[in-house]
């Protein structure tokens, strides 16, 4: 692991202060930023998701993928945690801290819009991150990719009746241009991108080079989206701390449990490490765009809803970083357990 790798959360905690000294300091230059958007998609930001997950799916041989009906367990496991358990962990925490425990700390008026949000993120597993989080520990890059894929296809089906169920609405406006074209652009382009650059790499026999040239670019990118959207929400963080702060509360504790729940699930399943750790990360970690997208398109821009959603957005990186250092501190325990098994 590089010097940079070793201390990336001190790096996280400093993209974070600078972009909520940058937003304050330059609010027109990142209001006109946040503005680039293209159904509810920030193009700036997807540009540089682009630059955290194309030098990963670089390494990906698509003639292999058929490989991955062999972690059927894994993949079985992912789709269960999201879609039978998290977004019902999610209203349950919901309910609990936002409408019980913290209520009397926040605006009456936005409790119930707070829990919707809650629910509308809890509803929205990850897409274009989890490679990021998969590449941070030795995921298995065909299992990870072939998952979101399969996560992507569900959604289309089960995000409306989901939400819809948790939030007892008859009819829930999907915003089918923001999740479509987030897929599209997260996932389809990326992955054109990617092959048509392996193969040009391959053919000159100059692939491995490329990918230990590109490398720092995930990173580097992920912090740059760290700094922007802590850019886009200074004004909320400093003039909304405590409401952040509380709803940040049942976001992580939902995060850190649903990762335990997949990775323990697992160890015990007798999956591989390399399997294990993405499909728990996969499972842990959400897909804000769509959830922030749908509490604008429900309760208005300026509702609690919206705000619950950007909160999610704001911990993401942080929380997830601090799993990805779990999984990689617990390695030994993991494969100890598979062996033990065995």
């Amino acid at each position: 692991m590089s010097l940079f790798e070793r201390y990336l959360t001190v790096w996280v905690f400093l993209c974070i202060i600078a972009g909520v000294a940058l937003g304050q300091a330059m609010p027109g230059v990142f209001g006109a930023v946040s503005a680039m958007e293209l159904a509810s998609v920030n193009l700036p930001v997807a540009v540089l998701i682009w630059l955290m997950i194309i030098p990963m799916l670089v390494k990906i041989d698509f003639g292999a993928l058929g490989k991955v009906t062999k972690h059927w367990r894994g993949i079985g496991i992912t789709l269960v945690v999201n879609w039978a358990i998290k977004p019902f962990t999610m209203a349950v925490l919901g309910w609990i801290f936002i409408g019980w425990l913290f209520r009397p700390l926040l605006p009456e008026a936005q409790v119930d819009s707070y829990i919707a949000g809650l629910i509308l993120l809890g509803a929205a597993p990850c897409t274009a991150m989890v490679f990021v989080w998969s590449n941070l520990t030795r995921g298995e890059p065909h299992f990870t990719l072939s998952q979101v894929a399969l996560n992507d296809a569900v959604m289309i089906v089960a995000f409306a009746p989901i939400v819809a169920l948790l939030l007892g609405l008859s009819a829930i406006v999907i915003p089918w241009q923001t999740l479509l074209l987030s897929v599209a652009l997260y996932i389809v382009v990326p992955v054109f991108i990617s092959q048509a650059l392996r193969r040009s790499f391959l053919a000159s026999g100059n692939l491995e080079g490329f990918l230990r040239a590109i490398a720092p670019a995930s990173l580097v990118a992920l912090l740059a989206t760290l700094v922007l959207l802590f850019a886009f929400q200074g004004e909320q963080i400093i003039a909304q701390p405590l409401v952040i702060a509380l709803l940040a509360v049942p976001i992580a504790i939902q995060t850190y449990a649903i990762f335990g729940i997949g990775y323990v699930w697992n160890r015990f399943a007798g999956e591989a490490h390399c399997i294990g750790a993405p499909s728990a990360l996969i499972g842990a970690s959400n897909f804000f765009e769509l959830a922030v997208a749908a509490a604008i398109s429900l309760f208005g821009l300026n509702s609690g809803a919206a705000l619950a959603t950007v909160v999610g957005v704001l911990i993401e990186v942080p929380v997830m970083l601090s799993l990805v250092k779990i999984v990689n501190g617990s390695r030994a325990w993991y494969e100890k357990g598979l062996r033990s098994n065995a």
